[in-house]
């Protein structure tokens, strides 16, 4: 067997792999016996088919086996050995395959197109800088979600009279059709200019009006009537809604009740307490997208900052046929910036963690699972409750999946171990901006 390199740039290059017959013929001849040894085949007894008969039935099917799994374990071989670092898979070419005689031929000739990484620089140090927001908690976020935690845990109130944050129960009708449902119409869903209609209703009043009129959105519709979104955004005339009841939300009072609530029983035990608690809480919240948002703040950085080449032709042909016709080129081009960034993003954190001596221990992969099934299960007060427990259930989680969650935690650890190392390396430019400021700067 012979097989030969040649390097067309440093991005590109081929394999061709020459087999000759004494490379698989002892293979096959073993295989034949033990298909003559095994086969049943009517009129011969077990084990007495004759050699020759095998050959004839399953010779070829049995050469391209053996040829096929020694194309492949050379072409793997011969990577590692000469320390390509491949993009992709090698590509074979298909082409030349299909005019291979597997009948009469005897050594046969394989070409195979190979997209590498080509060496590339990057700059890990203090002069590289990334702004990092932090989301300043303001007295008007504080208070809206105080508000919103008085609205989630208070009661509900059934008034004799509509008001505007009200919710009207009732059925709804078609007047010059069929439909009709049971439901319920929240009057801050109604558009505005139309929602005097539907206050001051009392039990057991009527109105008519014009759906497209108060109703401008097919999904709020598809809901208030059941039916599907299609047929909402057709629907169009005059519908009745009669009143059965009127629902009103009573805010929770602040009380040691919220606060148990909210927090756990005891877990607060005043106003200002539980106002700081819930600060904090806000701030932790707010810290994971923000951090979110700095990781990919730094990889952008990097990907548009480290200069690379990457055989972008070949890896488009490489996406293609890998996904055997679920996709077309056309998809691939429209998707392919995504799928460079990503890539070029694994190779720089790839030779940031060689170059860093960055590895994962078991240890810190069980940990990193065991914080997963808190988290999974409400937060640290759970751990206790596991107690040893807690090992056997990340062990089991960890071998599940045939080693793949092992395999996702591992990957997660490692990232996050990268991450770090990243951000001890560079300049974080700390920013206090408002919520309203970085819902801003994040759609941007």
């Amino acid at each position: 067997m012979d097989i030969t390199l040649d390097k067309k740039n440093a991005i590109e290059a081929s394999i061709k792999i020459k087999v000759n017959e004494s490379d698989y013929q002892p293979k096959v001849e073993e295989k034949v016996k033990e298909y003559a040894r095994k086969a049943n085949i009517k009129g011969f007894r077990p084990g007495k088919v004759p050699v020759g008969m095998i050959k004839k039935m399953y010779g070829k099917a049995i050469i391209v086996e053996e040829v096929n799994d020694i194309l492949s374990k050379s072409l793997g071989d011969f990577i590692k050995e000469k320390d390509l670092q491949i993009l992709g898979d090698p590509l074979p070419d298909l082409e030349k395959s299909k005019d291979i005689d597997w009948e009469n031929q005897r050594d046969f000739e394989f070409d195979y197109e190979i997209g590498l990484a080509a060496e590339f620089e990057y700059d890990l140090s203090k002069k590289q800088k990334v702004k990092h927001y932090v989301i300043d908690v303001n007295k008007k976020v504080l208070d809206e979600t105080i508000d919103n935690l008085k609205e989630q845990f208070g009661d509900i109130e059934y008034p004799e009279v509509s008001e505007e944050g009200d919710t009207l129960l009732g059925e709804i009708k078609e007047l010059n059709g069929d439909l009709s449902n049971e439901t319920e119409i929240t009057i801050e869903n109604v558009e505005k200019k139309e929602r005097n209609q539907f206050i001051g209703l009392k039990e057991s009043d009527i109105i008519e009006f014009d759906l497209k009129k108060v109703f401008k959105d097919a999904a709020t519709i598809s809901s208030l009537i059941d039916v599907s979104t299609e047929k909402a955004e057709g629907l169009d005339g005059k519908f009745q809604f009669s009143v059965t009841g009127i629902e009103r939300p009573k805010p929770a009072e602040i009380n040691q009740d919220l606060f148990d609530k909210v927090f756990g029983k005891e877990a607060v035990k005043n106003e200002q307490e539980f106002i700081d608690k819930v600060k904090e809480t806000v701030e932790q919240n707010y810290s994971k997208e923000t951090s979110y948002f700095l990781n990919q703040s730094i990889i952008d950085h990097f990907v548009s900052k480290t200069k690379m080449e990457v055989p972008e032709e070949f890896l488009k042909r490489w996406l293609l046929r890998s996904n055997e016709g679920k996709v077309t080129m056309e998809d691939i081009d429209k998707d392919y910036q995504d799928f460079e960034k990503g890539l070029r993003w694994d190779l720089i954190k790839a030779k940031i963690a060689k170059d860093l001596e960055l590895k994962v221990e078991n240890e810190e992969v069980v940990a990193k699972a065991k914080d997963l099934i808190i988290q999974q299960f409400g937060g640290p007060s759970i751990a206790a409750q596991f107690g040893e427990k807690l090992d056997e259930f990340a062990n089991n989680y960890l071998q599940g999946e045939n080693g793949q969650n092992y395999m996702r935690v591992y990957n997660q650890v490692r990232e996050e171990k990268i991450m770090e190392a990243v951000k001890s390396n560079i300049t974080l430019q700390d920013k206090r901006v408002s919520l309203d400021e970085f819902r801003k700067i994040i759609q941007n």
